[in-house]
């Protein structure tokens, strides 16, 4: 059964709406690729109140308009036929507002830092706690450093 902002974890309680939306949204996606429930909850619940954080009002704003969370489902799970998905690292790379951490096949950031060490422990974080990679690059596009985890 798909968390919704009206049937969620009980330690999302405390999270203001529009982040409590975030982490649901995150943690459905996390359950239909693959992880289990129990752990994707703690880290969809840190990844919401660091995207709460670093995102502009305007990006606070137009996730709390979007609708409802992404719902999960046996019949539609996203990647039912792309088990590959969780073999997806996460790459450092240059964004107007600073530095972007982005999944490899992601079309946009999933966080934007002013300063590259920050966004290079973001996506450390995150590529430990799904098993894969990290890839900074520098300014010009180049590979700077790869990391496996």
């Amino acid at each position: 059964m798909p968390w919704t902002m009206n049937d969620y974890p009980s330690s999302m309680k405390n999270l203001n709406n529009t982040t409590r939306k975030k982490a649901i949204d995150i943690a459905n996606s996390m359950v239909d690729e693959g992880y289990d429930e129990d752990r994707a909850i703690p880290i969809a619940t840190s990844q919401a109140k660091e995207w709460a954080q670093n995102a502009n009002q305007s990006e606070r704003d137009r996730f709390k308009n979007s609708g409802k969370p992404t719902e999960r489902s046996e019949e539609g799970k996203k990647y039912d036929d792309n088990p590959e998905r969780l073999e997806e690292g996460e790459h450092v790379i240059t964004h107007n507002d600073g530095w972007a951490v982005r999944s490899s096949d992601a079309e946009r950031p999933s966080h934007v830092f002013e300063n590259k060490n920050d966004a290079i422990q973001r996506a450390q974080e995150i590529a430990e706690n799904k098993g894969t990679y990290l890839i900074v690059h520098r300014q010009d596009g180049s590979i700077q450093e790869h990391q496996s985890y």
